[in-house]
């Protein structure tokens, strides 16, 4: 990363207790209500902000896979939800300089390995994730980057790098923002 240091913070983190109650309802080994589930992601999010703002401030670039947004599209797609509901218990954490977004159409996603062995890995709910994610996107907010995940690894990892030091440095002396607020 351009020489300097950084850190892979992977949501949800399945070893704390909240983490561990995630886990259990992903692999379908438990049932909660799909407003517990989304708050407890929420909460899985919030117990890691102090250790993320601690590396912000010593100059550790954080790479986050599944923060907030994807928590937001998975329950948005869901009947009844609304993304500005959805949004609310994550307003405040620290706000990302960039959001990748590796697309993978659906029909590629289930051919990798592993698809279909946890709860909303199917083809239909997909879709609609997908399409909240694209409402996200409008957020002008933000700073999303689409990604065409179907490339070969090498390929994408050089576009992903270079996206990344660009960013770091237009951000590296700006304030830590606060997402959706």
């Amino acid at each position: 990363m351009a020489g300097g240091r950084g850190a892979l913070i992977v949501l949800e983190e399945r070893t704390t207790e909240i983490g561990q109650l995630i886990s259990a309802y992903l692999a379908r080994e438990r049932e909660l209500e799909d407003h517990a589930v989304h708050l407890l992601f929420s909460a899985n999010r919030w117990e890691h902000v102090t250790s993320m703002k601690e590396k912000l401030h010593q100059g550790i670039t954080l790479v986050v896979d599944r923060y907030a947004f994807s928590g937001v599209a998975f329950t948005s797609a869901k009947e009844n939800f609304c993304l500005d509901w959805c949004k609310q218990p994550d307003a405040g954490l620290p706000k990302p300089d960039l959001i990748l977004f590796l697309q993978l159409s659906p029909e590629e996603a289930a051919a990798r390995g592993n698809f279909g062995r946890e709860r909303y890995e199917n083809g239909p709910f997909q879709e609609k994730v997908q399409q909240s994610f694209c409402q996200l996107m409008k957020e002008k907010t933000l700073n999303w980057k689409t990604m065409d995940a179907s490339k070969n690894i090498e390929d994408l990892h050089r576009e992903i790098k270079t996206v990344a030091e660009e960013i770091m440095q237009e951000v590296k002396n700006k304030p830590l923002g606060e997402l959706w607020k």
